[in-house]
């Protein structure tokens, strides 16, 4: 009996030779993939070398012909159309509500922050901002003479819908 092969052992060899074939296959496939993977993007911004001084780059002008500008597409928040520079965003103060809150839109001329701001995250809706849209530049950006970072052949759908016609 010591010389013979148990019963029980059998039921072992099988998967442990799949295992040991499938952990090959893997690792033959990672190096295939190695040697075609896809180069590094080139850097958009920064250092070639880590570490490496950078010149920073002048700072964006901002637009302010308070000209409001079409949205991109349906949810996209309002750009901010004149300079915010100055402006104090704080937990105590948020200067954009003394012009853009409902009852200063009147004597400002600006527009009223939309009824989504007032909604908690119940729905529910409430006397004043709410504190989840408190902060402004959270999504919304100053418009600014900036080039952008990568090219960009944006279409709206209504453009792309016409070229076909």
């Amino acid at each position: 009996m010591r010389g013979q092969d148990h019963p029980g052992l059998k039921r072992f060899r099988l998967p442990l030779a799949g295992a040991l074939l499938g952990g090959m296959l893997v690792f033959v496939c990672g190096a295939i993939y190695a040697q075609n993977a896809p180069q590094i993007v080139p850097r958009v911004t920064g250092a070639a070398a880590p570490m490496g001084d950078v010149r920073t780059p002048p700072l964006a002008r901002p637009i302010v012909d308070d000209k409001r500008l079409m949205r991109n597409y349906p949810e996209q928040p309002p750009i901010i159309p004149h300079s915010i520079e100055n402006y104090q965003l704080t937990l105590k103060t948020n200067r954009c509500l003394d012009c853009h809150r409902r009852q200063y839109t009147e004597g400002s001329g600006a527009p009223m922050i939309s009824v989504t701001h007032f909604m908690d995250r119940d729905g529910q809706v409430l006397a004043d901002v709410t504190p989840r849209r408190y902060f402004c530049t959270a999504c919304h950006v100053q418009q600014t003479d900036a080039r952008p970072l990568v090219p960009n052949a944006f279409k709206d759908m209504l453009l792309v819908g016409s070229e076909n016609k």
